[in-house]
């Protein structure tokens, strides 16, 4: 044990010494080390648990990276993209890159429950639809989710079921398992019924009271992407014959249609009044305009099959759902004066193009701190290639996306290093007080030790190390303070907030054990480097006057 630890453990009980002059200054020294480690403590751990807690909400409703055509500006409503099989791989081969999801974004609005009183009016509330798959990653919505259940997509037809949040719930008075009403638009208004499967809350208002889970063919066919057509009967006749006419849904550019005689600009054919049972097929062709070469883009076929003659009905055409896509009904038309004919009718087609196209590519990352760099490498691998289908792309980050609240978050790190400097300063002059107190009280032992060949180094130690002692035990201390405060918060969540305001309802916490080393390493040492200065009064305390000094 060296001399300095020795003389230092000795002299450290014995406090009669000046101890009235003392001890106020002391204990104001260690208090206020103690308030800096729980302040720094608590700030730390305020801050870390807001930007890990937003970004985690953030990632969970998103991804840190997303794949969209270049030439969109408006992230929900923007051009779509092919799926490529070119993305795709490039996407699995980045080493950074854990997965990723297709996905189709729709505006629209959802109508609010009908009330048990009739003179009140039904509120509609606008949200973003957001078209995912069965491969959608659903852990962050599945831990969050409040009632019912995760939505579940099959394979044979688009799924009816949607995902809201708690906030759109409470807002227009909606349940797990009721449908509910929704409008969109078009080339003109159109409304779709949906049920709601479950309701989720993860307490990050804006996102909460923005985005509806859907399947996302709904909004491939929604947006009018790619072609699609449906066979149907004029409910009018056209030169005393049935017109059968072919509807389409997307762009209606460059199309050819193949009615079972080769290829012709025609979307209508004509059908005898007195026709029996028969089956009407198209095929609906695109032209590439690069090379004049015919792609099938999508087909339907109606079939008819005649029941009955009836007399003579009038003059007007009338028909009868037989279910509730009206893909079936009856139809019944006057065939001249004498008699009307009613017939079934039966309409089907396929997914046409529209299941081809998504708004773009969510892109999960391994760690997120390497944002930039796999952003850097996606974006040299996909940017300025054209695909398959001759688009451009280009990989845009959370951080383009959601700029205001993460250079919010960024200035949260300045506020930090101004609350430890800050708290640093005072206990670095109120230890340097301390330290300049003990010497004044100890100027007769200063006086022996020089008078007896003792070298100031080796004073200045003992009272560095004295100094040591009140660091120690107010970072002690404060550490037991910070500590259950935080646990305090993190399992009982006292500190609540406005979820419109902070994005989040109450102060999240978390806790970073290097953060947690470091702090108290550097206050340690920054104090005790600090002190250095103070202490060096004892070089100029001469031995003869210090031994006289009462």
């Amino acid at each position: 044990m060296s001399i300095e630890i020795f003389i230092a453990k000795r002299i450290l009980p014995n406090r009669s010494q000046g101890i009235k002059v003392s001890q106020p200054i002391l204990r104001i020294a260690v208090i206020s080390i103690s308030l800096s480690i729980v302040v720094n403590l608590l700030t730390l751990a305020i801050v870390t648990g807001f930007q890990n807690e937003i970004r985690r909400k953030i990632t969970g409703f998103s991804a840190p990276l997303f794949i969209q055509n270049q030439n969109n500006a408006d992230f929900y409503e923007s051009d779509p993209i092919h799926t490529s099989p070119f993305i795709e791989s490039k996407l699995q081969k980045i080493e950074g890159i854990s997965d990723f999801d297709r996905v189709a974004y729709k505006p629209g609005m959802l109508q609010s429950a009908r009330s048990d009183d009739p003179n009140t009016p039904q509120d509609v509330f606008g949200l973003i639809f957001k078209g995912v798959d069965k491969s959608y990653h659903w852990e962050f919505l599945r831990e969050h989710l409040v009632q019912g259940k995760i939505p579940r997509f099959n394979e044979e037809e688009p799924s009816e079921e949607i995902l809201i949040s708690q906030k759109v719930a409470n807002l227009l008075n909606l349940k797990v398992n009721q449908e509910v009403q929704a409008f969109f638009v078009k080339n003109e208004p159109i409304a779709r019924k949906f049920k709601i499967a479950g309701i989720y809350n993860t307490g990050f208002e804006d996102y909460d009271s923005k985005l509806v889970l859907c399947d996302i063919r709904t909004n491939q066919k929604l947006n009018d992407w790619g072609i699609s057509g449906q066979l149907t009967l004029a409910d009018t006749l056209y030169q005393s014959q049935l017109l059968v006419r072919l509807d389409l849904q997307g762009n209606e550019e460059n199309l050819l249609f193949d009615w079972g005689h080769g290829t012709s600009p025609y979307r209508g054919q004509l059908l005898p009044l007195t026709i029996g049972d028969t089956t009407l097929k198209v095929k609906i062709f695109g032209i590439n305009t690069q090379n004049q070469t015919l792609n099938l883009r999508a087909k339907s076929e109606v079939k008819i099959t005649r029941l009955k003659q009836i007399p003579f009905a009038g003059l007007e055409i009338t028909k009868e759902a037989l279910n509730a896509s009206g893909s079936s009904y009856k139809m019944t038309y006057p065939v001249g004066t004498e008699f009307s004919q009613t017939i079934k009718v039966e309409t089907r087609a396929d997914a046409g193009t529209s299941n081809q196209y998504i708004s773009g590519y969510e892109v999960h990352l391994n760690d997120w701190y390497q944002l930039k760099q796999t952003q850097g490498q996606l974006s040299g691998e996909v940017e300025m290639v054209p695909t398959e289908h001759g688009e451009l792309v280009r990989v845009v980050s959370i951080f383009d996306l959601e700029q205001d609240l993460f250079n919010w978050l960024g200035f949260l790190d300045i506020n930090v290093a101004i609350i430890i400097i800050l708290m640093l300063i005072i206990g670095i002059i109120n230890m340097g007080s301390a330290l300049l107190v003990l010497i004044v009280i100890r100027t007769q032992f200063i006086g022996l030790m020089k008078a007896m060949g003792a070298k100031n180094k080796t004073i200045r130690r003992i009272f560095l190390m004295q100094a040591s002692y009140l660091i120690g035990r107010g970072m002690l201390i404060g550490n037991v303070i910070g500590i259950s405060l935080y646990a305090l918060q993190k399992y009982t969540h006292v500190l609540t907030l406005n979820p419109e305001v902070y994005y989040l309802d109450s102060v999240p916490v978390e806790l970073n054990l290097l953060h947690f080393l470091l702090l108290n390493a550097g206050t340690f040492l920054v104090c005790m480097t600090a002190l250095l200065l103070p202490s060096m009064v004892i070089t100029g305390i001469r031995p003869v006057r210090a031994i006289k000094f009462n």
